[in-house]
């Protein structure tokens, strides 16, 4: 993954910028609010995801991380692609979003172009949740490596929602039998043993 990219900006559009890394251009897409932060032959910095499909490589570029962070949280809500996350938080600030998650606040979800009151309310009941895991500290009580296993198994092409009980079968374990080991590597493979089993 691709997670930033520093260089000079090269050319501005609407929905993207074009960041010279070494001599090679990156073309990233971006919210307006980061793009209009950015001037043609200044240097900059952007926090990126790259999202790869069957015909395609998409670089996505933001402020900071934690508008990244939420770009990537976002899309493991079902219905949910890089299109409509873009959207998210080209209207709300993550801060916003997150609140507007956590309050089922359907009206300011559906403010975004793309999201109706079926997709509001599937990414409610969906995120819920979990938007107190968006930016880089986990919530008060909820060890590390859960959201470190569950963004793994998200990367590896499970649902989110398998992820999760494959993430809540392995802490279960770790409950039962308080003196196993507790590298990531290790429940990373106790959670796709968890969901081998459930296939």
């Amino acid at each position: 993954m691709i997670a930033s990219l520093r260089g000079t900006v090269a050319a501005v559009s609407l929905d993207s910028v074009v960041l010279d890394v070494g001599g090679v251009g990156y073309l990233t897409r971006c919210t307006p609010g980061t793009i209009a932060g950015l001037r043609i032959g200044q240097e900059a910095q952007l926090a990126t995801t790259l999202v790869v499909r069957e015909d395609s490589m998409t670089v996505y570029g933001f402020a900071d991380a934690t508008e990244r962070d939420m770009f990537e949280l976002v899309q493991t809500a079902s219905g949910v692609g890089p299109k409509v996350a873009l959207a998210m938080l080209a209207v709300l600030d993550p801060d916003r979003l997150r609140q507007a998650i956590a309050q089922a606040d359907h009206s300011t979800l559906m403010s975004v172009p793309g999201i109706g009151r079926k997709g509001a309310e599937r990414i409610v009941v969906e995120l819920k949740d979990r938007v107190g895991l968006a930016g880089s500290a986990a919530p008060t009580g909820a060890p590390a490596w859960r959201e470190q296993v569950h963004e793994a198994l998200l990367g590896l092409g499970w649902p989110a929602r398998d992820a999760e009980r494959a993430v809540d079968n392995v802490a279960a374990d770790l409950a039962d039998d308080p003196g196993a080991a507790a590298d990531v590597s290790t429940l990373l493979r106790d959670a796709l043993r968890s969901l081998a089993r459930t296939r």
